[in-house]
């Protein structure tokens, strides 16, 4: 007797990933944070249809901003979100370093 998956003969979706160039953007900006005091831990997940970087305060806290790709929104409303702890989408676009500007407000802090 020999199983058969019910996705037999079908080929295997590849998980979707952050690219190299889309990390190193992604790397900067949680690099000026750090060193800003803001973030403290990240996480990155690649799951069947969105690929995601958490950014944490504290490591057992749930993410405070979830950087997302998802593909198939490429022809609509962009592939890039930042999405707060609320779940609400802060920001969402084709290009990420645009997208990602939401977060760098965070940076500018008033001078005394």
């Amino acid at each position: 007797m020999t199983f058969q998956s019910p996705a037999f003969g079908a080929a295997k979706a590849h998980p979707v990933a952050f690219d190299r160039h889309e990390l190193s953007v992604i790397l900067t900006l949680y690099g000026r944070m750090v060193a800003a005091g803001e973030w403290r831990d990240y996480g990155i997940s690649h799951l069947s249809d969105v690929a995601v970087f958490s950014v944490f305060r504290r490591t057992a806290e749930n993410p405070i901003y979830r950087v997302e790709k998802r593909p198939k929104l490429r022809d609509r409303q962009g592939q890039y979100a930042v999405i707060g702890m609320d779940g609400r989408i802060l920001k969402r676009g084709h290009d990420l370093r645009t997208v990602l500007r939401v977060l760098e407000r965070k940076l500018i802090r008033a001078v005394e």
